[in-house]
């Protein structure tokens, strides 16, 4: 931006979806330009995470819509699968079972979803930065038995401890947190 109206629009374009605008983004369009005014909207992707727009509209530059953790904000998606990584993975480890695998590969070759996404979980014993990387690690090998039954992956992501589904004050709830969630895309 080099002038200071652009700026300006910037900021009105944070103030307005502060103020409400996102309640409108599912059928918002990118963009929208009334004579010389520019009206902020926001696009929200199919699997149901936020996009907005930070020019002027000229250009329709977008960007992923994040929360002060940097983490991009989303809808809850039709959340098909659900895999306890107790169950599929070795405490530490990315790996996944052969017969991990062959349950993987029946699911998806039966969801019938035209593709996935696959987001890693974990509870907090460890550091943010580990459980970052062991959530994604371990969402690309659900990721990579998908695409090797022939499915369609649009999105791998490892949010770490940072979206827990319980309190991670008791045992069952870390169990519930350590996790790999699969959202179909219909």
């Amino acid at each position: 931006m080099t002038s200071s109206t652009g700026g300006c629009r910037i900021l009105g374009a944070i103030a307005a979806i502060a103020l409400g605008v996102t309640g409108l983004a599912e059928t918002a369009a990118a963009q929208e330009v009334v004579g010389e005014q520019y009206i902020p909207t926001i696009w929200v992707d199919p699997d149901g995470c936020e996009h907005w727009v930070m020019d002027d509209g000229v250009e329709g530059y977008m960007t992923p819509h994040t929360n002060r953790q940097g983490i991009p904000v989303c809808r809850r998606g039709n959340v098909c699968g659900v895999v306890n990584t107790d169950q599929m993975f070795a405490t530490d480890s990315a790996h996944i079972s052969a017969a991990g695998k062959q349950r993987l590969k029946e699911f998806f070759q039966s969801a019938g979803a035209t593709s996935y996404i696959i987001t890693g979980h974990t509870d907090s014993r460890a550091s943010d930065a580990y459980n970052m990387d062991l959530s994604l690690r371990r969402a690309n090998s659900v990721a990579r038995v998908a695409k090797a039954s022939g499915a369609r992956i649009a999105d791998v992501r490892g949010y770490g401890e940072r979206m827990p589904k319980a309190s991670n004050n008791s045992a069952a709830g870390m169990a519930q947190n350590r996790r790999v969630e699969i959202i179909c895309i219909r």
